[in-house]
């Protein structure tokens, strides 16, 4: 979602990013990648889009579609970009690491090399830490590259991570078919299960109060804290790769190997469907 939420975007195996309004009109569409697009984030203020690709770049692109820049230090293929809270810096995480970029495409960190390639990356909420998901762990870092907190592993590869809006809190979800919810020292707060196939991504409500899980089981899940299961959300003919709340944490939207985003309230209602 744009920070407005007003629009949408979404990645795809198809090597483009395309821009929605909510009422399912397509607007852009973002082609300039070589390979599969794997993660697209906007920019705190709305005005730019990253996206992270198979072709070992993240590209940065204004909201009509047009190249600004291309962030090409990358060793290996992208799997994943956030956009620092003020907008400044950005973070992708490729195969083999997370490297911090300003947005003139300047490499200001790369961090130590991860044990089995990395999936997910997200910022602390104060800006000051990056989460990464590295093989079956949640790493926790701060931004000159300082390893602060390992996180107890999951069963199997972690494939997501997210922040809570507090910063108090971090969301992983892995192959494993779980979500875990963690503080910040690497304390396990909860265990969420229901999912029964992996759980490919996971995002907090903007009020912190709920987590929504995605999955390879053709499903996304609303989430409790403490671990009730607010509602299951079905209409996927495939594997569910992403998932997010809306701004005022009314809606969320969901991304499909059917090839679709689904646009969703909150109580499991089906309010748009992009092709």
């Amino acid at each position: 979602f744009s920070p407005d939420g007003e629009r949408i975007a979404s990645a795809s195996l198809d090597k483009t990013v395309k821009l929605w309004s909510l009422d399912g009109k397509l607007l852009p569409t973002f082609t300039s990648h070589g390979n599969l697009v794997r993660g697209v984030a906007f920019s705190p203020d709305g005005q730019r889009i990253a996206s992270a690709s198979w072709d070992k770049t993240v590209k940065l692109w204004s909201l009509n579609g047009k190249l600004l820049q291309t962030l090409s230090n990358h060793g290996d293929r992208v799997n994943g970009v956030a956009f620092s809270p003020d907008g400044q810096r950005i973070a992708s995480a490729d195969d083999k690491t997370v490297k911090l970029w300003s947005l003139n495409g300047k490499l200001l960190q790369t961090f130590p090399r991860h044990s089995k390639g990395v999936i997910g990356v997200a910022f602390s909420p104060d800006g000051q830490r990056i989460a990464s998901g590295d093989d079956k762990t949640v790493k926790l870092w701060s931004l000159d590259g300082k390893l602060l907190q390992t996180f107890p592993p999951h069963g199997d590869r972690v494939l997501g991570v997210a922040f809570s809006p507090d910063g108090q809190r971090i969301a992983s979800a892995s192959w494993d078919k779980t979500v875990k919810l963690w503080s910040l020292d690497g304390k396990l707060l909860h265990t969420f299960t229901g999912h029964i196939d992996p759980v490919r991504g996971v995002a907090f409500s903007p009020d912190g109060q709920k987590i929504a899980s995605a999955s390879l089981d053709n499903t996304v899940k609303l989430w409790r804290l403490d671990g009730k299961l607010l509602q299951t959300f079905t209409g996927h003919s495939d594997s569910v790769m992403g998932v997010a709340f809306s701004p005022d944490g009314e809606r969320i939207a969901s991304a499909s190997d059917d090839k679709t985003v689904k646009l969703w309230s909150l109580d499991g209602k089906l309010l748009q469907t992009f092709i």
